[in-house]
């Protein structure tokens, strides 16, 4: 470890995070621009978004296994090529189909960031893990903020979307320049990879499964028209649900369930900010820069807060506060956006982290492998409730413009619709935190009580 540049390669981490972060920010400022240049509904541009959330746990759930039989580097350059390619392609992009692409592109380049930098943070900090994994996720919201300001600022000055996906391009190349030529931790003895150990059989089903899942509207009406996609669907849920209790346990289930509802109540409700709150009289992009910024300070600051109330207690208590925010965002207007927008964030903040540490502590027989999976399964349900997303507002939309409303006005009806429709994930939420307040042991290593 002597020979290895800590510092440089965890600064690269930084900036690979930042890049994430950035492009998750900007494409909910230029989700407009897309629509009317390329002529797509919301339904077309949930899918868009989808490809994000999709690619990302792909490249979590494969690259997490492979960490140890090929090393970060190979990946931490699977991720640089694969952001270029993804960049570029979305810049260039024609419609809807480079759009997809391009962007599933991203979020695999996204996902593959994780999957390198988490584990090497912790091999090269092994007295300081936890502190330094925090510093580094830190750049996350840290990410969002600058790019949701860039995305404010350029489109302030008319410049298109194109020139603010190519400012990307800058970190990108950074942080690839900051590890070309460097000594990674651990790097793998050369050798055959034994792909059957890395990848058991019920572990690739389960993934799968959950690809299936995510793309389904996409691709199974073209197999199974009418509602026979909807019982197929039904069906691969009922039968991921049964693996992943027979492989993980009954409580990780649980947890895996919370946790596709605390993503899309966090993650799919700042992805649609431009388009939900962009006729309430408040700055979209000025609204996702301050929940970011918050949620940076509040996790930062949050070990106390988890220490005395512990994992299962913040979350209960986070989901009462998100459920608030977002209703009143609702029916908020103007100014009180803002504060309805605070109120959300300190529901959120604690979501992400929070979940993945519940995981570790209540379940630790899951392992590496678990948490890189409660992560893949968050972000899956985001990608599966983009499209939703977009289906609400297309057709509150209509059905305001139906009643007489005008197109400013259908929108405000729209997004504001569409709150409402959110704020169910984390009031189902409070259900289930509660229930798991009851039936876990004070002590989380203790898991469920008997």
């Amino acid at each position: 470890m002597s020979t290895i540049n800590r510092g440089r390669l965890f600064n690269a981490s930084c900036i690979a995070l930042t890049v994430t972060a950035m492009t998750f920010a900007i494409r909910a400022g230029i989700l407009s621009q897309l629509g009317v240049e390329f002529k797509l509904t919301d339904t077309e541009l949930g899918w868009v978004n989808a490809m994000a959330f999709l690619g990302f746990p792909i490249a979590t759930m494969i690259g997490g296994p492979l960490y140890n039989a090929v090393g970060p580097r190979k990946i931490m350059w699977v991720a640089f090529i694969t952001h270029l390619l993804g960049l570029i392609m979305t810049i260039f992009a024609g419609g809807f189909w480079t759009l997809l692409i391009s962007t599933f592109f991203i979020g695999f380049a996204n996902g593959s960031v994780e999957a390198a930098c988490n584990p090497m943070i912790a091999n090269m900090f092994e007295d300081n893990k936890t502190t330094m994994l925090n510093k580094f996720h830190v750049w996350f919201p840290g990410g969002i903020v600058i790019g949701a300001l860039a995305s404010a600022l350029m489109t302030n000055l008319n410049l298109g979307w194109q020139p603010q996906i190519a400012i990307m391009l800058i970190p990108t190349l950074i942080y690839a320049w900051m590890i070309f030529g460097q000594e990674f931790p651990e790097e793998p003895e050369s050798g055959s990879i034994d792909f059957q150990k890395l990848f058991p059989p019920i572990y690739l089903t389960i993934v799968g499964g959950l690809v299936l899942i995510a793309a389904s509207d996409l691709t199974l009406q073209q197999w199974f028209p009418g509602e026979a996609s909807t019982y197929v669907k039904f069906g691969l849920i009922v039968l991921v649900s049964g693996l992943i209790y027979r492989y993980f346990g009954l409580l990780y289930g649980v947890l895996a369930l919370c946790m596709t509802l605390s993503a899309t109540a966090e993650l799919g409700t700042q992805q649609w900010v431009e388009k939900i709150l962009g006729n309430s009289g408040a700055h979209p992009m000025l609204i996702l820069a301050m929940i970011t910024g918050l949620m940076a300070v509040g996790r930062y600051f949050g070990g106390p807060l988890i220490h005395k109330f512990k994992p299962i207690g913040v979350l209960f208590g986070s989901a009462i506060v998100a459920t608030l925010g977002i209703g009143l965002m609702s029916v908020a207007t103007g100014g009180m956006v803002y504060l309805a927008a605070i109120l959300f964030a300190v529901g959120v903040m604690y979501f992400w982290p929070t979940m993945i540490g519940a995981a570790a502590e209540y379940t630790p027989q899951t392992g590496a492998l678990g948490l890189s999976f409660i992560g893949g399964v968050g972000m899956f349900a985001t990608s599966l409730w983009q499209p939703v997303i977009g289906g609400w507002l297309d057709t509150e939309r209509a059905a305001a413009i139906a009643s007489g409303l005008s197109e400013e006005a259908a929108d405000l009806a729209a997004g504001q619709a569409t709150l409402d429709n959110l704020a169910v994930f984390p009031a189902i939420l409070i259900i289930l935190f509660g229930i798991c307040l009851l039936y876990t042991s004070p002590s989380p290593r203790d898991g469920l009580l008997s």
